[in-house]
């Protein structure tokens, strides 16, 4: 009994229940604060389309009825809230593994881009109005072509950090418009659509209150997965490695350059999953997609946690701080705040965690110098 007291106490030390306890309260302050709003009924038919509900007026006419329900706290809300973060949360997975070995990648929301135009166009090309109509086929290319790029791409960038010795801010700023830049003159700066409506209907399979379960399942499984190699394998603890102290890890004999070639296609191959689900569930994609998302993913890993400093980070972090970052930019229209302060509010975020990350390592180096002294 003794001996699980500890570990007990370490259980609620550990960053990510802070992180639950801010989820809950950004929760708490939506619900009370974010008011009512009357939404029309909706009943679901045998062959499960949505047939909107009516009832008679005192005067014997047929109207359309209304519910009272909480602006937040709701099924249709909370599912749209579910499947927004699913796409920053699987991206900000494959950040955390650049972020956590002390590296950035600033070209991850055009990654997603391009892997989405490219992955468009395979679509296209197999859906209803191409040119060689096969849906297995038009589907499958397109996965092919969404992860390829986004491999590629990541591969691209971790070659040129490593092989250049360039510092990663400079290679992927670089990126981020030549990536963007060769989604616009591909797609002619037209958005691509007409997909096989299989591919569509399958990302799309939702529950009858309205959440998506294929995104909302791939983002619960790349987390676990991501967290899984971090925490409990060797190529995880190596990325720790690299990120705590490249130098002594280069000396103990680790392969650093291979370390971070590796977390970059990671995060490459993140971005091109998550455009991969964007084309099903919006069925088009155009070199405009993702602009901005590198903010929002960057956010979502280090006000999960992670240390831009590298060395600090998990994927559940970044799996809750996306969340946390999803429920500010959902509270902003919620609360009837003016959209376009939303950035600022983000970037603040930011700033606010890498300040309690600074004053945490203060604190932690503080007490460590206290020990050696005693």
């Amino acid at each position: 009994m003794a001996s699980s007291l500890p570990r007990l106490s370490g259980w609620f030390r550990a960053p990510e229940v802070g992180l639950v306890v801010v989820v809950l309260a950004l929760g708490l302050l939506l619900t009370f604060c974010g008011g009512t709003v009357r939404a029309p009924r909706f009943e679901r038919q045998a062959d499960g389309t949505r047939l909107r509900v009516m009832v008679k007026d005192a005067d014997g006419n047929e109207v359309p009825a209304f519910d009272e329900r909480n602006n937040f706290l709701n099924s249709q809300n909370l599912a749209q809230l579910a499947k927004d973060t699913s796409f920053i949360a699987i991206m900000a997975v494959g950040m955390t593994f650049v972020i956590v070995a002390g590296q950035i990648d600033l070209s991850i929301g055009s990654t997603y881009a391009l892997a989405g135009v490219l992955g468009a166009l395979a679509l296209h090309y197999f859906g209803p109005g191409g040119v060689s109509p096969s849906p297995v086929l038009g589907t499958v290319t397109g996965l092919l072509t969404c992860l390829g790029v986004g491999v590629f791409a990541g591969l691209a960038n971790g070659w040129m950090v490593t092989a250049l010795r360039v510092h990663p801010f400079i290679i992927t700023l670089g990126t981020m418009a030549i990536y963007r830049g060769i989604a616009f003159v591909v797609s002619h700066g037209q958005s691509i659509g007409e997909f096989p409506p299989a591919f569509g209907e399958f990302v799309k399979w939702q529950t009858p209150g309205g959440l998506t379960l294929v995104p909302l399942g791939v983002m619960l499984a790349v987390a676990v997965l991501g967290g899984v190699i971090l925490a409990r394998s060797a190529p995880g603890r190596h990325v720790y490695a690299v990120g705590g102290n490249e130098l002594a890890s280069r000396y103990s004999g680790l392969p650093v350059a291979r370390i971070k070639l590796a977390v970059f296609v990671l995060s490459g191959l993140s971005a091109g999953l998550a455009a991969l689900l964007s084309l099903g569930y919006y069925g088009a994609a155009t070199s405009g997609d993702g602009q901005g998302y590198e903010l929002n993913v960057i956010a979502a890993v280090v006000v999960g946690g992670a240390s831009l400093s590298g060395g600090r980070g998990t994927a559940l972090g970044a799996l809750l701080g996306a969340v946390i970052i999803q429920m500010i930019n959902s509270g902003i229209v919620i609360l009837r705040i003016d959209q376009n302060y939303s950035q600022i509010i983000v970037g603040l975020a930011v700033i606010a965690a890498v300040l309690i990350d600074q004053l945490n390592s203060w604190w932690l180096r503080r007490n460590q110098r206290g020990r050696g002294m005693g």
